[in-house]
């Protein structure tokens, strides 16, 4: 089955201190270059992201670059600009590969999204499910005229400018697709990276960063009195990574602030205690922001 890719590479990477998702080295090669291997066998490539060093200097031959518009506008955003780049270059393809550039074991999933799609040649697309049942729309095979119809559609409305992947696909016809264990684990945070055994030359300095959080976290409570309370920051730092990547970029700060204020309203009328309040918020926000706009999900 032919097919073209579009890797995305251009996020802002903030949890990781703004250090390059592309760069970090796996297994002796950068995650771009896994990403590229990844992608083998189609027909045109385009990769979506700054023209830096850090990228270009890892392309091969004939491969695009592409950015979407306005830069950091999200990874619908970017999908659209790869599609674009795609539409001038080359000659069309039946098929477009979606991949993040930040999950190592991605090729795994690749073959049974294959699979599944021969097997069902109603759909229209195929997307990665984990082993938990987690939905990643960056790790899937998608009709080529599909996605440029929603594009369109989407372009001529509300644009695509920091909208949700899912909003993009969500009126495809798609197969859901359990893939192996760890295909689509990312690399979010420091943690993420430590985790899956991603190095980068700035890591030790960006091990600061977690410092400064404590302190200023610190620095805050002190402000508003509140020095007894137990924040949980890499669980805030979570729910505000999965606002962003299910419903919007500037949900984070929208979600956390109405966690936050949920907790509190919930302490203050005596309904728990500071810890239960907020982690029961915290939940909250994580199971809405996960659901939300998933197919099949329906929003007011």
């Amino acid at each position: 089955m032919e097919f073209n890719a579009v890797i995305l590479a251009g996020g802002r990477a903030t949890r990781l201190g703004g250090v390059p998702k592309p760069g970090l080295t796996f297994d002796g090669a950068s995650l771009l270059s896994h990403a590229l291997q990844a992608a083998r066998g189609a027909s045109a490539v385009v990769v979506v992201g700054p023209a830096t060093p850090g990228i270009v200097g890892v392309l091969p031959d004939g491969v695009l670059i592409a950015r979407e518009e306005p830069a950091f506008a999200g990874p619908a955003a970017a999908i659209a600009a790869g599609l674009a780049a795609l539409q001038q270059s080359v000659s069309p393809a039946a098929w477009t590969l979606v991949l993040a550039c930040d999950m190592p074991h991605a090729s795994r999933g690749i073959g049974p999204l294959w699979e599944g799609l021969r097997g069902h040649p109603e759909v229209e697309g195929a997307m990665a499910v984990s082993a938990d049942g987690r939905q990643q729309p960056l790790l899937g095979i998608y009709s080529t005229r599909a996605l440029e119809r929603e594009v369109a559609a989407a372009s001529a409305t509300s644009g695509l400018t920091n909208s949700s992947v899912f909003r993009l696909l969500a009126r495809l016809n798609l197969l859901a697709v359990t893939v192996p264990d760890g295909s689509t684990d990312d690399v979010d945070t420091w943690e993420d990276a430590a985790a899956l055994g991603i190095h980068d030359e700035q890591e030790a300095d960006m091990k600061s960063q977690e410092e400064t959080l404590e302190d200023w976290c610190r620095t805050l409570l002190q402000a508003f009195e509140l020095e007894g309370v137990e924040v949980d920051i890499n669980d805030v730092l979570a729910v505000a990574g999965v606002a962003a990547h299910s419903v919007v970029r500037p949900a984070a700060p929208l979600t956390t602030f109405i966690a936050g204020y949920a907790a509190g309203m919930a302490r203050g009328i005596g309904q728990a205690a500071d810890d239960t309040a907020m982690s029961a918020a915290l939940d909250l926000a994580r199971q809405v922001a996960k659901q939300y706009l998933e197919p099949g999900t329906e929003t007011e």
